[in-house]
């Protein structure tokens, strides 16, 4: 982990370290907003531990006990928290007031809330995405940053997934995907899928999400469709997945321009960081991660050569564990 250069970057398959035990909260509840969004909350490990904050992915998903494994529960002081609209947060797949920028609201609501003063941010995915924002609007509440499977939530990367690109490798799926919309709207799948998925029927809903819901479970990792999070094939989460993450992608995740992340990656040059990446990851391909990397030099950089997306495989598993250990020395 501690190669600091793109070139040299990479995974052993010897001697990887697996989750912690599991560990349950020791405090819970629900954070009130400035509007009608009630955010759920867990703190688990330590009440003295070092302080973490661990953002889910999605945009849309929500937390769940494997986040908690990767931290060392006797050393470290976890919060976790449903984004809105997510999980058990209240209202449940709503879509108001519900953007990049309220989201890293609720992140200082809840520092605040928990009394936390600065804390290391770790996420994977779309938690990579909200974890680089956070930073770079509050560089001074970050004290290191753990990502995995860096998306930028660039118009590149969304057309790679939901337009013409992972399509070739998954064409199976990728027929599933296009199944509930018409020829003459596929060319633009993002706003066919938003109309349906915004659509006041729940059952056109249910349609739009179940079929978005299994794109993505379908090319989660590489160790097939069995490694499909098993929520994705329960409908009222899959309305609030596929609902929230269609209506960020089609507003451009709220940014206010295509390469935000980078353009204000600056802002993270004091911040000391670790990127993994599974090499073979079709949901967001390690491109975007090669970039981070290269305009954040203090990161440390590993890719995982036989790992895709999921969070779960083994050597992502490793990668995370080691750098969790890692920032306990931060």
């Amino acid at each position: 982990m501690e190669r600091n250069t793109p070139a040299q970057a990479f995974s052993s398959t010897s001697n990887r370290r697996g989750l912690f035990a599991d560990n349950e909260p020791f405090d819970s509840g629900w954070l009130a907003t400035d509007g009608p969004h009630e955010i759920y909350y867990e703190q688990c490990g330590v009440q003295d531990g070092k302080p973490c904050v661990i953002l889910h992915g999605g945009p849309g998903g929500a937390i769940n006990p494997t986040m908690r494994r990767f931290f060392d529960p006797s050393k470290w002081r976890m919060a976790l928290f449903d984004q809105r609209g997510c999980g058990k947060s209240r209202p449940n797949a709503s879509l108001d007031d519900n953007t990049t920028w309220s989201l890293i609201a609720d992140i200082e609501r809840l520092r605040e809330h928990l009394g936390v003063e600065k804390w290391c941010v770790f996420g994977g995915s779309w938690g990579s995405t909200l974890a680089l924002a956070y930073a770079i609007t509050h560089p001074e509440r970050v004290e290191s940053l753990v990502l995995r499977g860096i998306f930028l939530l660039t118009p590149r990367e969304l057309r790679w997934f939901y337009q013409d690109g992972a399509s070739m490798l998954f064409p199976d799926a990728w027929a599933r995907f296009c199944a509930p919309i018409p020829l003459e709207e596929r060319g633009d799948m993002i706003s066919a899928y938003h109309k349906r998925l915004t659509h006041t029927d729940r059952r056109i809903q249910a349609e739009a999400a179940t079929a978005w819901s299994q794109w993505e479970g379908d090319t989660i990792s590489i160790r097939g469709p069995e490694a499909r999070p098993s929520k994705f094939n329960e409908v009222d989460f899959a309305i609030a997945f596929a609902r929230i993450e269609c209506h960020f992608f089609a507003n451009g995740g709220f940014f206010d321009s295509e390469n935000w992340i980078l353009e204000n990656v600056s802002k993270l040059a004091g911040i000391p960081g670790w990127i993994v990446q599974g090499r073979f990851d079709v949901v967001t391909p390690m491109d975007s991660a090669w970039r981070l990397k290269t305009a954040w030099p203090k990161a440390r950089f590993e890719v995982v050569w036989d790992a895709g997306h999921a969070s779960t495989e083994p050597g992502i598993v490793d990668g995370l564990v080691r750098a969790t250990e890692a920032a306990l020395r931060v």
